[in-house]
This record gives structure tokens, C-alpha cells and sequence, in this order.
């Protein structure tokens, strides 16, 4: 016969086991940590799916952020927190795929110390020419680049998307270019139209506007199909040069030893969601495919990401002062 004492500490065993723990969740708010400020991409689609979490769950999810540090600091602080699913983090191309190789102190390890939930939206690099150019495609500024003309590419910063897609580039094509850092995105636009930089890589959103209205020229999509959002303009892969895959992504993730079923149920819901109608709708008006990756693809792709990304760092030289 059990005595009381035996079926005491039997009972609170069950009920601490992660399985248990994860039947009574969620018994509380979740917060959502965007590691940027307010009204970016990131931020829109962290609050979309705090809206559409909120409405699952039961519970009301709340996006949280804490920009700075190019993303270091709501990551950490993600990082940090208790593992029982109250805590969720926004990452991105930047926090988790480029960062890793760029700094050399990252206060957190973007594969150990979290938990990736799913994949959101994916958004490719587009490159763009100046209208004062005479180059209208990827294979003219590989030519015009080859017979030594001084070519210059802007980018949003250095080691950012804008600038590693240009190295990448470089490398897989051959060609030599002078890069010129600007303090964002619109800086380096401007610039482009007016002439003084040959050569721009964005990502779809910044790009879409700029093209459609006819101020710079979109010479290729640097990922492995075109962009719905620029269906006319040919990736780079089909005018010969291939291995240039430069693409933008937003996932979610949580602490490291968040319960297993704690994210079963997250990365289920969040691939629910990214079937909803007015969810994609609203992705469509971002210029993001949703990218619909399960728990297990999201950490897999992490991993290429990281592997990928520290190759051109290390390649091109680049270094963050």
C-alpha cells in the first residue's frame, strides 16, 4: 500500500512535469519581445500575431518592444527569460541569421539559447540600378564591373542585408565594387536616384515602391524564385549567376528549454494563422510571403542561415568598428 507521503510527492511530480505544466497553459498574459522599434516590419507582424494568438490561446498576447543594438538587447532579454512559454521572441534575418558572425561578443547564442516556434514571412533582396546608369541587367554590371569601370553600391550599413547581398554577389560573380554606407535604407535610395551610387540592394518592401514608380531600376531578385511582388523582374540565378539567395525572414522563437508542448501548440497555431485569409492579406500589403515553417524546418534553417551568412562576413572582410 502507497503511503500518503509516496502519493504526495507522486502527485507533485506529475503535476511539475512539463506535460502537465503545459495542459494548464497558458494561465497568464504572453509577451511577445520585439527587439525594434515600433511600426516596422517586425513590429507589424509581431502585433498581427499577438491579435491572432490572443484570439487561440485564450490568453491576451502583448507585443513588447525593446528595440536597440541592432536587435541585441530585446534578444538577450528574451534570452534571459523564464522558459515556461510567458515569454516569446520576434527574430529575424538580423538577430539570428546575420549577427552571430558579424559580432564576435553577442550577448546571447541565437541556436542554444533559444527555441524556434516557426518561420513568418520571407522577403528577398531586390537589386536596383540608377536611371542615369547604362545597366539594365545583372550580366551589364557584371560586364561593365569586369572592364574596370568604378562602380559604387550603397547600403543601409555596413554588415547589413543591403550590404552582405552585394558581397554576395561579388563573390559568386567575380567582380569588384566600391560599397558606400548610408545611415538607412532611404538615405541609400536617395541616393541611387539621384546617381551617386550605380548599384542599391533592398529588401522587396523598400524596393516595390521606388521600381513601381519608375525612379531606380530593378535588375534582379536575389533568391531561388521571382518575387510575386515584382513578378517581371528575373531572379539572379537566371542570368547566369547563381548562389546569390539573399532573403529577409521574421520568425518566432522562445527561451531554451521552453516545454516541448508548450511550442507543439505555438507552431501549430502560428502555421493556422498563416492560412487565415485576412492574416495573408495583410502579410500581401507588407510585400512578405509567409513562409510556413514548422518548428524543426525554422531550426534547421537557422542553422544554414548562420553557416551561409559567416562565410560572405568572413570572405568579404567585414568588420563592425
Amino acid at each position: 500500500m502507497i503511503d500518503r507521503r509516496t502519493l504526495f510527492l507522486s502527485l507533485a511530480a506529475t503535476a511539475a512535469s512539463p506535460r502537465a505544466f503545459a495542459q494548464a497553459w497558458p494561465a497568464k498574459p504572453i509577451r511577445i519581445i520585439v527587439p525594434f522599434p515600433a511600426g516596422q516590419a517586425t513590429d507589424i507582424l509581431a502585433r498581427m500575431m499577438a491579435e491572432q494568438l490572443t484570439k487561440a490561446l485564450g490568453q491576451q498576447v502583448i507585443a513588447e518592444n525593446r528595440p536597440g543594438a541592432g536587435g541585441q538587447i530585446g534578444a538577450d532579454v528574451a534570452a534571459k527569460a523564464a522558459p515556461d512559454g510567458y515569454t516569446l521572441l520576434m527574430v529575424t534575418i538580423s538577430t539570428h541569421g546575420i549577427s552571430p558572425a558579424l559580432y564576435p561578443k553577442l550577448p546571447y547564442d541565437p541556436q542554444k539559447d533559444f527555441a524556434p516556434i516557426a518561420n513568418i514571412g520571407l522577403t528577398p533582396q531586390v537589386l536596383m540600378t540608377s536611371l542615369k546608369s547604362a545597366i539594365n541587367s545583372v550580366p551589364d554590371l557584371v560586364a561593365k564591373a569586369k572592364a574596370g569601370a568604378d562602380l559604387n553600391y550603397g547600403s543601409s550599413g555596413n554588415g547589413s542585408a543591403s550590404h552582405l547581398a552585394v558581397e554576395m554577389l561579388k563573390s559568386a560573380a567575380g567582380i569588384k565594387l566600391t560599397h558606400v554606407p548610408f545611415k538607412g535604407n532611404a538615405e541609400a535610395q536617395l541616393a541611387l536616384q539621384s546617381g551617386d551610387i550605380q548599384l542599391l540592394s533592398d529588401a522587396v518592401p523598400g524596393a516595390v515602391g521606388p521600381v513601381r514608380s519608375g525612379k531606380v531600376k530593378a535588375i534582379g531578385i536575389a533568391d531561388q524564385r521571382r518575387s510575386p511582388f515584382l513578378p517581371d523582374v528575373p531572379t539572379v540565378a537566371e542570368q547566369g549567376i547563381q548562389g546569390v539567395v539573399a532573403v529577409g525572414w521574421i520568425g518566432l522563437s522562445a527561451p531554451a528549454k521552453t516545454p516541448e508542448p508548450i511550442l507543439d501548440r505555438l507552431s501549430a497555431e502560428v502555421m493556422r494563422i498563416l492560412t487565415d485569409p485576412a492574416v495573408l492579406e495583410k502579410m500581401k500589403s507588407l510585400s512578405f510571403v509567409p513562409a510556413k515553417e514548422s518548428r524543426q524546418e525554422f531550426e534547421a534553417y537557422i542553422a544554414i542561415e548562420n553557416t551561409k551568412w559567416r562565410k560572405i562576413i568572413q570572405d568579404a572582410g567585414v568588420k563592425i568598428e
